[in-house]
């Protein structure tokens, strides 16, 4: 697993850190996270899931993950397919700036 350092700019945030076996991105204490499925080849990261339990709701953790997701697909050239509701209807149009990693045909997976 590797740390992304998204969550440094808070203090009292934890380090987010990267489950490649269970293909999520998850805090610390495994509470929070964002999953993801690879497609077409693995050049495709499909976000399928966040979940953020409702004691750590209000504090910017799925903004966080999202932007820890959304990094590594940067670093990585994979362009992202926003399955999740959180990740379309709320971290993108708070976000723009990320939607220029978004596959260019954006159809939300079947899952």
């Amino acid at each position: 697993m590797a740390t992304s350092s998204a969550a440094a700019s808070s203090p009292e945030a934890q380090k987010i850190v990267w489950n490649e076996t269970q293909r999520r991105f998850e805090m610390e204490d495994r509470k929070a996270y964002i999953e993801y499925v690879l497609r077409q080849d693995g050049k495709v990261m499909d976000i399928i899931h966040t979940f953020v339990p409702s004691s750590k709701r209000g504090m910017g953790l799925a903004s966080h993950l999202c932007i820890a997701a959304f990094n590594h697909a940067k670093s990585h050239s994979l362009s992202i397919i926003p399955s999740c509701s959180y990740v379309s209807d709320t971290f993108l149009p708070r976000n723009p700036s990320w939607k220029n990693l978004l596959h260019s045909e954006d159809l939300k997976s079947n899952i």
